[in-house]
């Protein structure tokens, strides 16, 4: 079984009820087993300009699925989960994104592994670093903690509320 690690997001309606709903559903794909959540975090928009911040975390599983077949599955979740289809980066209500699939490199018209820009993205990194600060990103050959610490994004990332899913 692969470890893989997920991000989701969201940023309109019940932010909240979005991602925990979000992650009782990744506990029940098939041949998936859940390993442990971050806690919550709001984060200002990355890429575009919104009024509306978002609530991020990160999710550890172990799959046998290939990651094409997560990817369907995810992307299925998102719909059941009431995602509207907007342009790149705008505001959603759900947002789940395959940020590693072990320590896989995968680039098809399916998925792109790693997840890009994620050395970019304080959003990603800290909730990632917060589980798996010391998974070395299979390009970049550096850890999460790594490109935490060196990332130039300063969008602001909070713990929200001490909710942890």
């Amino acid at each position: 079984m692969k470890t893989v690690y997920l991000g989701l997001g969201s940023n309109i309606g019940e932010r909240i009820a979005y991602i925990e709903e979000a992650v009782k559903c990744i506990k029940e794909i098939r041949n998936t087993e859940f390993e442990t959540a971050s806690r919550l975090y709001e984060t200002e928009p990355w890429g575009v300009t919104s009024e509306n911040n978002y609530l991020n975390c990160v999710v550890k599983i172990r799959t046998s699925l290939k990651a094409e077949e997560l990817m369907t599955e995810v992307k299925q979740l998102e719909k059941k989960l009431g995602r509207t289809e907007n342009i790149r980066w705008s505001d959603r209500e759900i947002d789940i994104d395959i940020l590693f699939y072990g320590d896989e490199i995968v680039r098809n018209e399916t998925v792109i592994i790693p997840h890009s820009f994620i050395e970019k993205r304080k959003f990603v990194l800290v909730p990632l670093s917060e589980i798996a600060g010391d998974f070395i990103h299979p390009e970049l050959n550096k850890s999460i903690r790594d490109l935490l610490n060196e990332t130039d994004d300063k969008l602001k990332v909070e713990p929200y509320k001490t909710v942890k899913i």
